[in-house]
């Protein structure tokens, strides 16, 4: 059990696990190229990975998960803090005494005759004053080679975390993969998380939506700073002006295609570059600056709609040094998903059956992933791993809504702005185990990461950009269809326009015109020659209806009553006045 600490503390929790496991094995991982070829070889000679053909897709490989664990599952995730008031009304809570019974008992002998690996890992840059060191245990080598990639791993974290007892501790267990024994508990007090009975990634990656949401968010709230479910977009103008924004969206609304975005061709001069695709860990800095750093080290995006057309800089970043899971594969052993092109004549599915475009199934499940390091990525910033975080100009909250919402407005202030995050909505996809196409209420995207109570959120929120330089917020909508279901708005690269007008905004140079919700651009300042977009089209994609508008300010009222007395005064007001400025646009 080889090992480079001296943190006693470590190692007595270490000794604990395996006590209550029982590994056949105990590997301390160091996170170097040998251990994970040793690692991909081990699972390609089992088996358990299958390698894709050199020629297109160089180092990478298809893993296909078990059939009952291909989702983020929120009924099985739970927060466990003493008081079930801290947790909220949108979190699964569990006391620390009862998963001490419930779940504890689940991880007895869970290793046997398997290996434990010890994950030592740094979350966000390593020399940064930001990050935080956590310790994975695992018996998946599949969860090992996802985090080689996910996270900094190896021994600069142990060395990072010295003798202290400032980590997050993790350990996960595939157990029987039984769906009614699957569990996903924070403890949000001790920082601390258990994973049983599932593989993958959103379940079992515990450096991910685990540790860098929902800990860290109540790690941010006792600190004076933010986790949050954000991209991170580097905007340089044709002026050399650098600018970055960040956006909330929820899984698989297009973050990642936001965050590689490659304007049209008839928008000269730009340069957009990648920080992050899915969180932001966001902090003011000594100037009153908002800053974000993003922890993460890779990307674990999903792959159906992902195509040349919609993010040609991520099939570009795919081709190589990738973990695909859950994908179709093609009779040349190259990966394929619905949406990347036109299908084969016949494909192995992704629970590894015969199929064809036939067949009333898809090849690759809807929540197929891929797992790539950033530093494949064809647009990333230079500043990419900036110990201090990038300074950030704009904050944008959108979702999914068919109707209803515009394609961009801005926020009257601050405070308006956390209004429009907190009461964001949308319709939900195949990224969580809850029915697709569900209309629900996603404060700032962060519904199933947020580890406390939701109310006391919106009030940290409120009290972050009080005393500070809080830049403008925005609210997009690439969503909005026709009455047949179409979406009346290009999108993918031609996102820009939209990015454009807020960067503009931000200097000072577009102008906007206000109503009931908030600020919209002209027309002209989106919808230029070369888009082509119809005139009536472009008046529906900019259109607010007050009465719609009202309709949905009572659905507010009732989500607003689920949060209970913890709702901040100021929200409450911020929905006044949305109201009376709808009632006096009808009269």
């Amino acid at each position: 059990m080889f090992h480079s600490t001296t943190n006693k503390n470590l190692i007595h929790w270490i000794e604990e696990c395996a006590t209550l496991c029982v590994p056949q094995n105990i590997v301390w991982c160091d996170g170097s190229e040998e251990e994970q070829n040793v690692l991909i070889k081990s699972m390609t000679d089992q088996g358990e990975l299958i390698s894709l053909n050199p020629d297109h897709f160089p180092s990478s490989y298809l893993y296909r998960s078990h059939p009952n664990d291909v989702a983020r599952d929120e009924s099985k995730t739970f927060i466990c803090c003493e008081h079930k008031s801290d947790s909220g009304p949108t979190n699964n809570w569990m006391s620390p005494q009862q998963a001490e019974q419930s779940i504890k008992p689940l991880f007895q002998n869970c290793m046997k005759q398997r290996t434990m690996y010890i994950i030592p890992y740094v979350m966000g840059p390593i020399d940064s004053p930001f990050s935080k060191v956590g310790i994975q245990i695992t018996d998946s080598p599949y969860i090992v080679i996802n985090m080689n990639i996910m996270a900094r791993v190896g021994n600069d974290a142990l060395k990072k975390l010295g003798n202290s007892h400032d980590y997050v501790k993790g350990m996960h267990g595939l157990g029987t993969l039984d769906p009614n024994q699957r569990f996903i508990a924070h403890f949000t007090e001790s920082n601390t998380i258990w994973s049983i009975n599932s593989g993958y990634g959103g379940n079992a990656l515990l450096s991910k939506k685990c540790f860098a949401l929902r800990l860290a968010s109540v790690m941010g709230k006792n600190e004076g700073w933010l986790a949050e479910h954000m991209l991170i977009l580097g905007i340089r103008t044709p002026e050399n002006k650098q600018h970055y924004v960040v956006a909330a969206l929820p899984s698989s609304c297009g973050k990642t295609n936001l965050a590689m975005l490659q304007p049209p061709y008839s928008i000269k001069g730009y340069e957009i570059t990648t920080v992050g695709d899915d969180i932001a860990w966001l902090r003011f800095d000594d100037q009153g600056v908002l800053r974000a750093i993003n922890p993460e080290a890779g990307f674990f995006g999903v792959a159906p709609g992902t195509n040349t057309t919609t993010n040609p800089n991520a099939m570009n970043m795919i081709h190589r040094n990738t973990i695909f899971t859950n994908v179709g594969l093609t009779d040349n052993r190259c990966p394929w998903w619905e949406g990347m092109s036109e299908p084969p004549e016949t494909a192995i599915d992704w629970q590894g059956t015969t199929w064809t475009p036939n067949n009333n199934t898809c090849a690759a499940h809807p929540n197929s992933r891929y797992t790539t390091p950033l530093t494949e990525c064809p647009t990333l910033a230079t500043t990419w791993d900036d110990p201090q975080g990038v300074p950030i100009s704009a904050i944008i909250f959108g979702g999914r809504r068919a109707k209803l919402t515009p394609l961009i407005y801005q926020a009257y202030s601050w405070n308006h702005g956390v209004f429009i995050g907190a009461t964001m909505a949308s319709e939900t996809t195949a990224a969580a185990t809850t029915p697709v196409g569900t209309i629900r209420r996603d404060p700032m995207a962060m519904r199933p990461f947020c580890g406390y109570h939701i109310g006391d959120y919106f009030n940290h929120w409120l009290d972050f950009g009080k005393n500070n330089q809080s830049p403008p917020v925005f609210a997009v909508n690439w969503f909005r269809t026709n009455d047949n279901g179409q979406f009346l708005w290009p999108g993918f690269g031609e996102n820009f326009r939209v990015l454009q007008w807020i960067i503009e905004r931000c200097e000072g140079i577009a102008e906007a015109q206000e109503t009931p919700i908030g600020m919209i651009p002209y027309a002209s300042d989106i919808f230029a020659e070369d888009l082509n977009v119809p005139h009536s089209i472009q008046q529906e994609l900019l259109s607010v209806t007050p009465t719609h508008w009202l309709n949905e300010c009572e659905d507010i009222d009732i989500f607003f009553q689920t949060v209970g007395s913890s709702l901040p005064s100021a929200l409450i007001q911020e929905h006044q006045s949305l109201k009376g400025r709808l009632k006096n646009a009808l009269l």
